[in-house]
């Protein structure tokens, strides 16, 4: 009697993500320095609190945790009302004091959530905090003419507040990952909370991600992937996770737990240390600073604050301009691209034209970026608005459209500008245009043939003979009558 096989075991991942945001504030977290440091040259922002010199008292930023609490709840947290932070204890050539002032068993919000949609299914993925903490300073590696590494210290990032945010384990994918980063995102930019900016480290996250059986509720041993600095690295190391993690333990292996490190070139994940447990930090609740304490006044007055956030945007488009659920989700999903299109309407009351070009021409312009920060974008609203007002006026075709418009976001010209300069102007004139048909039906004997004897496909030939000959700047519609005209009295 022939041996059972055992059947495959299929693996799902659990996947959790906690997110760093820089919060946009003029000072620090727990002094007066700037907190304008991105560019500034290395140690200037600082003073004997972000120094970490011994003595020093911090004084908690008001408006920082103002931030907090909203964020927390655009994210339908609860706001508990007594606070407290804590000093998160371990070393590193980046921490200056050797502790960290961070909140643990007490901290702003707890319990929250926000919806993404995945493949036309809509998931909620709950939050399990969102707390305030300082950031460290920066380590920048440099090697010298030798070949010999080194490190430098700038203290300037060092106590600049940061939110950090905790998912719960409820991701299932990398391309659930994905969108609920975009969302969070997009949230934090309709918040004008911070700048967002993946390239500065204003928005960075870590994933926790183990395997288990499809159907069983234990969870796996987890790793957590660092050094992730584009929503793209992060689906990738995902990716690359689920793949690694599955192949060990279909071979019969065990996961360690670890903490692995994203090589964004290699397309890995490498080790870096065995990760650490709440203990390891020793926690206790930090000496100099009191317990906050949130009254529901106070709460009240933030949630009164709140701006249009990303969904209430979508459903808005859908009621107000008649987009589709999926156009609306496209243009309110970016607060950037939101105001682009906003002001733009504005300009240009049409929104379903709008829409297709934003959707269309932009995004294809903008397909190379990681986010869709629109701050250094050389196109303006007035100038997509007034391309669309030229092709309305017949100065332009669809296609030369295309092209100034293309024109327009690498120079930031005018688009009746560029039309101007390079004689693109639509060719609607019938006597200019009849002599180029004629021409066209002259040389084309085969096609004429070929259309009085029914061919209807004929015609789009000689029309694009006629586009040819003219440099695309034929009016289509002019030159399509003058067309069947002439192939019917010739």
């Amino acid at each position: 009697m022939a041996k059972a096989t055992a059947a495959r075991v299929t693996y799902e991942p659990v996947i959790g993500l906690e997110v760093h945001a820089q919060i946009r504030t003029k000072s620090k977290m727990f002094c007066g320095c700037s907190a304008d440091y991105f560019d500034a040259p290395p140690n200037t922002h600082v003073c004997p609190v972000c120094l970490g010199l011994p003595g020093v008292l911090p004084v908690i930023n008001q408006a920082a945790v103002e931030a907090t609490l909203m964020t927390a709840l655009a994210l339908n947290c609860e706001i508990p009302e007594a606070c407290k932070f804590d000093r998160k204890n371990y070393f590193y050539p980046d921490l200056m004091k050797g502790y960290q002032i961070s909140q643990y068993d007490l901290p702003f919000s707890r319990n929250g959530w926000l919806t993404i949609e995945v493949d036309g299914q809509t998931r909620r993925i709950g939050i399990e905090r969102v707390h305030l903490e300082e950031d460290t300073a920066r380590l920048l590696h440099r090697t010298d003419a030798h070949g010999r590494a080194y490190s430098l210290v700038d203290v300037n990032r060092s106590g600049v507040p940061l939110l950090e945010i905790v998912s719960k384990p409820d991701l299932r994918s990398a391309a659930e990952a994905r969108a609920y980063l975009v969302k969070l995102h997009a949230i934090l930019q309709a918040l004008g909370i911070s700048s967002g900016h993946l390239e500065e480290g204003a928005f960075r996250c870590d994933a926790n991600i183990s395997l288990r059986p499809v159907g069983s509720t234990e969870f796996g041993t987890k790793t957590e992937i660092k050094n992730m600095n584009s929503f793209r690295a992060v689906y990738r190391a995902l990716e690359y996770e689920i793949a690694r993690q599955t192949a060990i333990l279909e071979e019969g292996g065990q996961i360690v737990q670890e903490t692995r490190g994203w090589v964004d070139d290699r397309g890995i994940t490498v080790p870096q240390r065995s990760k650490e447990f709440a203990h390891d930090y020793r926690y206790f609740p930090e000496p100099d600073l009191p317990p906050v304490f949130i009254s529901r006044e106070w709460v009240a007055q933030l949630r009164a604050r709140l701006p249009e956030l990303p969904d209430a945007r979508r459903e808005r488009y859908q009621r107000e301009y008649g987009l589709s659920a999926y156009d609306a989700g496209q243009l309110a999903g970016s607060h950037a691209i939101a105001q682009f299109f906003e002001r733009t309407v504005a300009l240009y009351p049409k929104p379903k034209v709008v829409a297709n070009w934003v959707q269309g021409e932009l995004f294809r312009l903008l397909k190379d970026r990681e986010t869709l920060d629109l701050s250094d974008l050389r196109l303006t609203p007035e100038h997509l608005a007034e391309l669309l007002t030229l092709v309305d006026r017949g100065v332009l075709s669809l296609a030369l459209a295309r092209q100034v418009f293309e024109e327009a976001f690498v120079t930031g010209e005018r688009p009746e500008a560029i039309v101007q300069a390079r004689g693109l102007a639509q060719i609607s004139d019938t006597a200019e245009l009849e002599r180029v048909v004629d021409e066209v039906l002259a040389t084309n004997p085969r096609p004429v043939a070929d259309y009085r004897a029914g061919k209807e496909a004929a015609l789009s030939f000689l029309m694009g003979q006629v586009m040819k000959a003219t440099r695309g700047k034929a009016n289509p519609s002019v030159v399509a009558e003058l067309l069947r005209a002439r192939l019917r009295t010739d």
